[in-house]
């Protein structure tokens, strides 16, 4: 039976909501904000300057480089019109002359920028227009010279003396094929006083670029058979298998765009082997004028067997 007093329920009339006694804690005080003039502040104030100074030079970098692929691009183009002598001469001259604005301008505003950095910290940045002049400039020196630019040739025509506006190679390339005087000796660290203004070309960029070039020859060897100078055609093939023979030598030592280039190397490298051989099984039963048609009906079949065994 019940005793007849009323039972309460923990928690709703004898435990308090606020604790003891019904009183609210006070709030607990905020933090104040750190000083802007501490030492740590100042510090990652440095930092934040520092990133956007060379987030800023690596998209400058990027644009001149896009102005560097264009200008290289049409100089190619305009390479690929030469079809007689008089026409070569015309020609090479205008290339000579673009190439000498080229390198006293775009690049040489590269060169400015970089000085004082570290060149491989920006070389993402630069590497797309430094391998397609280097492509333009040995097809323009192959067709000049009837051989292949050496790298210390390329390093002394980005190499600026001191206070000229002009490339160290500024004048009008020689038609003979003598070696040109060395490079000067400098590191890459330019800006200090007396030390010429140099661009500087690490070697793997060179032989990338070189691997571009042998496309460029591939459509040499083709447009020259419509032309009538079918001894051009052995010449490019011969120089195309030694080119391939070198990259093949690198091996995997070389850098990791070595194979994608490579496998166009040998495309081009193949397109020119069976021009050449149609050029001797069949060049005596075909009109000169319609060589040019039968590699590229050959081109035309060889690319479909090629997706075919893909």
């Amino acid at each position: 039976m019940s005793s007849g007093r009323p039972r309460h329920r923990g928690g709703r009339h004898g435990n308090s909501r606020h604790g003891d006694g019904g009183e609210r804690r006070p709030p607990e005080p905020k933090p104040e904000p750190a000083a802007d003039d501490t030492p740590v502040t100042a510090m990652f104030r440095g930092f934040a300057s520092q990133l956007d100074s060379k987030h800023d030079l690596y998209e400058r970098l990027v644009k001149k480089s896009r102005d560097v692929t264009i200008e290289s691009k049409r100089i190619i183009f305009m390479l690929h019109r030469v079809t007689s002598e008089e026409q070569d001469r015309q020609v090479l001259e205008e290339a000579a002359g673009r190439f000498r604005q080229l390198e006293g301008g775009t690049l040489r505003q590269i060169a400015e920028e970089l000085a004082g950095h570290d060149p491989y910290l920006y070389l993402r940045a630069i590497s797309p227009g430094l391998q397609e002049y280097i492509e333009a400039l040995s097809f323009y020196h192959y067709l000049l010279n009837d051989r292949v630019i050496s790298c210390a040739e390329v390093q002394q025509r980005l190499t600026y003396p001191g206070g000229s506006a002009e490339p160290a190679s500024g004048a009008e390339p020689s038609t003979t094929a003598g070696e040109p005087p060395p490079p000067a000796e400098t590191a890459p660290g330019e800006g200090e006083v007396g030390d010429p203004l140099r661009l500087p070309l690490p070697y793997h960029e060179y032989v990338l670029g070189l691997a571009d070039l042998t496309g460029e020859l591939m459509r040499r060897c083709i447009s020259s058979v419509s032309s009538g100078q079918l001894e051009e055609c052995w010449r490019l093939c011969a120089l195309l298998r030694t080119i391939h023979e070198g990259f093949v030598n690198i091996g995997n030592t070389g850098p990791r765009e070595i194979t994608r280039k490579l496998a166009t190397l040998r495309q081009s490298l193949t397109k020119v082997e069976n021009a050449c051989y149609q050029l001797k099984v069949r060049g005596e039963e075909i009109p000169r004028h319609m060589l040019a048609d039968v590699f590229s009906a050959a081109d035309d079949y060889g690319a479909h067997d090629d997706y075919a065994a893909d």
